[in-house]
Order: structure tokens, then C-alpha cells, then sequence
């Protein structure tokens, strides 16, 4: 199995992991066109992590928010304002969608977002702090909330 490939199990281990910030800086959530790559490690300090924040250019609400594994390995993406997502089995999810690491293809299934745990999508600093709590986050990056966000 490729670096980049994970079996389904290793896949939620990842994503269930409790994971801190890895350094102390202060960072800015980014303005239109932006993009934020935070450090994260595992409290046990075993894995890895990058949180990653991209806005649109134009759009005020196009906001992908994701964490990575191992570098290159998505295990979830939000993706806010943006085209609707055709899944494997030609199946379309409208935007708002959450991807989610599936064992054999990688971040291409899309679903839609639970509402249970994501408030108000159309708040982006409350989206960004439900996605950390989705992808337990319990020590949180230093980010200041920006004019836009």
C-alpha cells in the first residue's frame, strides 16, 4: 500500500485522534484569496497533522477547510460556496459537502454536512471552529479571527 494510501480503519484512527497545535505562534485566518497551513501533532505526538484554510478570491463565502495526514493524505474537507461535487457512483452532492478519506479513493466521495455538528454554515469563523471540533482539535491553533471572517 502507497504512502498515501490508508486502509478505512487507520483512515478514522487518524481523524478520531486527538490532536494539538504544534507550536505557540499567531497566526491570521486569511483574507479573500488566502491560505492558512497550521501545524497540528497528536497528543501522544506520534502523527502528523496539517489544518489547512483556503478562501476564494472573489467569493466571500468560498472556504475550503481541511486536514491533512501524513502530509498529502485528506482525511476531511468542507467545502463552502463552491460548485456542487459528482461522487464516484455519479451521484451528485450540492455544495455545502464534507469529504471524507474512503479506503481505495482517497477524498473523491463527498456527503452532506452534518447538520448536527456544523451550527451555521454561513457563519466562517463558527464552520471553522466546528470543523476543529469534528476533526478533534483540542488544543487550538493561535488564529485572529479577521475582518471577514
Amino acid at each position: 500500500m502507497a504512502e498515501t494510501e490508508l486502509t478505512q480503519v487507520e483512515a478514522d484512527r487518524l481523524l478520531g485522534m486527538e490532536k494539538i497545535r504544534a507550536d505557540d505562534l499567531t497566526r491570521d485566518y486569511p483574507d479573500l484569496g488566502g491560505v492558512l497551513i497550521v501545524p497540528m501533532i497528536s497528543i501522544d505526538r506520534t502523527e502528523n497533522f496539517l489544518l489547512d484554510v483556503r478562501r476564494g478570491r472573489i467569493d466571500l463565502g468560498k472556504v475550503t477547510n481541511q486536514n491533512r495526514a501524513r502530509v498529502v493524505v485528506i482525511l476531511a474537507r468542507l467545502d463552502l460556496g463552491g460548485p456542487p461535487h459528482r461522487n464516484p457512483d455519479d451521484t451528485e452532492v450540492p455544495c455545502p459537502h464534507l469529504h471524507l478519506y474512503r479506503e481505495g479513493y482517497g477524498d473523491k466521495w463527498a456527503y452532506s454536512v452534518p447538520a448536527a455538528q456544523f451550527a451555521d454554515l454561513t457563519d466562517l469563523w463558527r464552520t471553522f471552529q466546528d470543523f476543529m471540533n469534528f476533526c478533534n482539535v483540542t488544543q487550538r491553533p493561535n488564529i485572529v479571527r479577521g475582518l471577514f471572517a
